[in-house]
């Protein structure tokens, strides 16, 4: 069984992202997204497509989060001006 990976799931707002794992649900009942931490997600990597268009269909964007959110983080204080 594949290992997984990790997702962030970035909603347009607080609705779309409800409406994101609403329409997930409802198309792949079977496929089960375990919950990291708020907004981050382990799933297999072959549903990544899947993910993908369920994003754009409900506004929202799927992305593979990094391992290490503290490394984030702390790129994310050497530039200050990205958005993360």
């Amino acid at each position: 069984m594949d290992q997984g990976i990790r997702i962030q799931i970035k909603g347009k707002d607080a609705f779309w992202g409800r409406a994101f794992h609403v329409e997930w649900e409802h198309q792949y009942p079977d496929r089960v997204l375990v919950s990291d931490t708020l907004n981050f997600y382990t799933a297999r990597a072959e549903w990544l497509p899947d993910l993908e268009r369920v994003g754009t269909e409900t506004l929202c964007k799927v992305v593979q989060a990094p391992e290490n959110l503290r490394r984030r983080e702390w790129m994310g204080s050497l530039m200050p001006w990205r958005s993360s």
